[in-house]
């Protein structure tokens, strides 16, 4: 009896050890990594992906995309790749956008569209074959790790037979350890990516389990499928409560009734801290979807204004990562002080101009433009009055408030303090019946 009592105390001592003596994960992290739900830097800063995908695969020469996605506030890019469906992306290719994305300090979210659609799309590659992409591109990937997330497949099974994903996918992460890769990896749900029949909601943990790395994330796309904040708010909760790792790595915007419902996607990311990427830069065979007209980022269209300048967008969201330094995007104007002294005689005035940038059924947006005087000014305030019945709903960079047909807008923190000649923007989505004439502007300094 003693010497089961003392083999027992040993094992108990043991045992403790093991736990004070633990520190870690059971594997040693590299680079980008999960802890948890959410994805961390090498450092342990977790990182939040704030971003837009972009169809390099198909418009290989628009490399000055980086620099314009970066300046509208993106912390992270998600590149189409193709390894033959299309016109295969080389080694020396994905060398120059990984390139691109360092130089622009953006985290590079690369992914294989080949995959998209297969089982309902006879044109759509295996994921196996996907695996087989990416291993051949393991010589210009082997070092990234704290720079590049490796999307698997786009969205690899269709409508036909979506539980065959599970096994696939398995596989898929499986060959990827077993031939050496370390990165973080990122893989779709079937369904066109939108998981309406739920299958990777329900198997996700035999996908998490799969990884010997510990270090996949899950990644949904959100679009008509997910057109109510109920359905959107139950997805979500269901993760959470699984505690697995997820991004929204697509979604669109509700151009009409019964589309996905964006402003909840947005609100519901920023509130869970879950990271999301908007389709898609421009370039759309559906150009309803592109956020910029023909790749000009001076052409926001309405949907790209609402993911850059709309609330719990880009701009007012993402975090750069540390990887880079950590600052806030360039493009995210800092809370500004009042002057401690008055401006300079002169005349402290404004002026506003009213601009509709898109209108849809029942709805439109419109950016206002204020202009500083002669003069510097502390604030300024735009008033108008709608003659047709158009309401406000949603606004940023000012606070707007209305009084049935009247509308005040004010300066926020960070865009009241012009200087002379100066200009600052604000925007705002409303609705309208009939007409939607622009009205007359006021704008008052002080």
């Amino acid at each position: 009896m003693k010497r089961k009592l003392t083999v027992l105390a040993t094992a108990l001592l043991a045992a403790a050890a093991a736990v004070l003596f633990f520190t870690g994960p059971a594997y040693a992290a590299t680079g980008l990594h999960i802890a948890g739900r959410n994805i961390v830097e090498r450092n342990g800063s977790t990182f939040v992906m704030r971003g837009v995908n972009h169809p390099h695969a198909w418009y290989a020469n628009r490399t000055s995309s980086f620099a314009d996605i970066k300046a509208a506030g993106a912390n992270t890019v998600r590149v189409v790749l193709s390894g033959g469906r299309w016109t295969t992306n080389t080694a020396a290719d994905v060398t120059n956008v990984i390139a691109l994305c360092k130089q622009n300090r953006l985290i590079c979210v690369l992914e294989n569209h080949d995959t998209t659609g297969y089982g309902e799309d006879s044109a759509a590659y295996t994921l196996d074959q996907a695996a087989n992409y990416w291993i051949g591109l393991k010589s210009v990937l082997t070092g990234q790790e704290d720079y590049v997330v490796i999307n698997i497949g786009n969205e690899p099974i269709g409508n036909t037979n979506p539980g065959q994903w599970t096994a696939a996918t398995v596989a898929a992460i499986q060959k990827m350890r077993s031939n050496g890769f370390e990165h973080l990896l990122m893989v779709d749900a079937p369904n066109w990516g939108q998981d309406w029949t739920y299958v990777m909601r329900d198997n996700g943990q035999a996908i998490l389990d799969a990884d010997t790395r510990k270090n996949t994330v899950l990644s949904i796309h959100m679009y008509a499928v997910f057109n109510q904040a109920s359905a959107i708010i139950n997805y979500l909760d269901t993760f959470a409560s699984k505690g697995w790792p997820l991004v929204i790595g697509e979604f669109g915007w509700q151009f009409a009734s019964g589309e996905v419902d964006d402003a909840t996607i947005l609100s519901e990311a920023e509130r869970r801290n879950l990271g999301y990427l908007g389709w898609s830069w421009s370039g759309n065979t559906d150009p309803i979807l592109d956020m910029t007209t023909n790749f000009d980022a001076n052409q926001l269209t309405t949907w790209g204004q609402r993911i850059v300048n709309g609330p719990n967008g880009l701009k007012a969201t993402a975090q750069e990562a540390t990887i880079f330094g950590g600052s806030q995007p360039p493009s995210s104007p800092p809370p500004s002080s009042p002057p401690s002294s008055p401006p300079p005689s002169g005349s402290r005035g404004c002026t506003a101009t009213y601009a509709v940038t898109g209108q849809w059924g029942g709805g439109f947006q419109a950016d206002v433009k204020v202009t500083a005087g002669s003069s510097a000014i502390r604030g300024w305030t735009v008033t108008w009055t709608y003659a047709n019945g158009q309401t406000v709903t949603q606004s940023w960079n000012a606070t707007v408030t209305s009084s049935g047909a009247a509308v005040t807008a004010r300066n926020v923190s960070y865009n009241g303090s012009l200087g002379a000649g100066a200009t600052a923007q604000f925007g705002f989505l409303g609705s309208w019946t009939g007409s939607n004439s622009v009205p007359a502007m006021a704008c008052a300094a002080t």
